[in-house]
């Protein structure tokens, strides 16, 4: 089986020969792939496409698709803000919406490799949540929603004629696999915002392009760290199909998901804390996601960047152990 017949068996739990073998996020190259290199890591792997292979990971591409222009000005720390009202916004627009041009290229040239089933192509676009957020701050933004409804509106509704641009363009050149809406709607506890607030000023856009994503055969999935459990009845009435990554230390629970929505897609889940904690505490993580792994549309991968704290030699147990259990899940399909 090719790398795409992988990934669509694995979303349908059609008879295939094993999960996909995928790191969705690319490993800390400043910190993980450092102490790789001193460890016997090859120096001339930088790049992830090299690394995946070397490791004997299926080829999985992401082409993120921003809305703010790579040379707009950067926020003073991490979470200031960008913009603080309509005015600002309004002066701000030579930034965003940008031309998709340049990442448009990189898809072009993963198209022959895309159409032969070598890779998996998905996109990632900024979400409802997420751009309000990067233009007016954390804090700012939560306010917003009280203080300046009608400006989050006109920002999402502009993002939404944005994406629907996008995906026209993207689809001359080829149709992805699947997508992710950036948002990070959560935190370890649970959702930042509630089901009216949600309801009001994010299902509505996602109502709007959904159907245009799913005619280009994309499986539309959202990108939320924290724990999202609370939310998946939100993101399933909007016409979300999945989530990742699922991250075990905010109490994500797979199992739960799966009986609760019996078609939900699902990427990530594996702690990420037990990898560098030997064999048999990696095994066991591999058996508690087992199950759920069997059930189909569940694709295991570590549930963010591997850390810098886990080994060469720790990382190839894991690969391994990932390959065994990516066997054994489907072997009743």
């Amino acid at each position: 089986m090719n790398v795409r017949d992988r990934f669509w068996a694995a979303m349908r739990r059609q008879p295939c020969d094993r999960l996909p073998l995928v790191e969705w996020a690319p490993w800390w190259k400043d910190a993980t792939i450092a102490r790789w290199y001193g460890e016997g890591l090859p120096r001339e792997l930088s790049d992830d496409v090299s690394l995946r292979a070397y490791f004997g990971l299926d080829d999985w591409r992401q082409c993120w698709l921003r809305a703010i222009s790579p040379d707009a000005p950067e926020p003073e720390s991490h979470g200031a803000p960008i913009i603080s009202n309509k005015a600002d916004y309004d002066r701000f627009q030579r930034y965003l919406w940008p031309d998709p041009q340049p990442w448009l290229e990189e898809l072009q040239q993963w198209a022959d490799l895309h159409a032969r089933g070598d890779c998996v192509v998905w996109i990632t676009l900024e979400g409802f949540f997420w751009l309000p957020r990067r233009l007016l701050g954390i804090e700012n933004h939560m306010y917003a929603f009280y203080d300046q409804p009608d400006l989050m509106k006109e920002i999402n509704a502009r993002l939404t004629e944005y994406h629907l641009q996008c995906l026209q363009s993207v689809s001359q050149i080829l149709r992805p696999d699947f997508m992710t809406f950036a948002e990070d709607m959560s935190y370890n506890l649970g959702p930042m915002l509630s089901r009216d607030t949600f309801d009001e000023f994010v299902a509505p856009y996602y109502r709007q392009l959904i159907p245009e994503i799913k005619a280009l055969g994309m499986v539309p999935i959202i990108d939320s760290d924290g724990q999202v459990e609370p939310m998946i009845d939100w993101l399933v009435d909007s016409g979300i199909e999945g989530v990742l990554p699922l991250e075990r230390q905010a109490g994500v629970d797979v199992a739960a998901i799966r009986q609760k929505s019996a078609d939900f897609k699902m990427i990530g889940a594996y702690d990420k804390m037990v990898m560098n904690k030997g064999e048999a505490a990696m095994r066991a993580e591999f058996e508690r996601l087992l199950p759920t792994m069997a059930s189909g549309g569940f694709i295991p991968s570590c549930d963010h960047q591997t850390p810098p704290g886990v080994s060469l030699e720790q990382y190839r147990t894991y690969i391994s152990l990932l390959e065994e259990y990516a066997t054994r899940a489907v072997a009743d399909w």
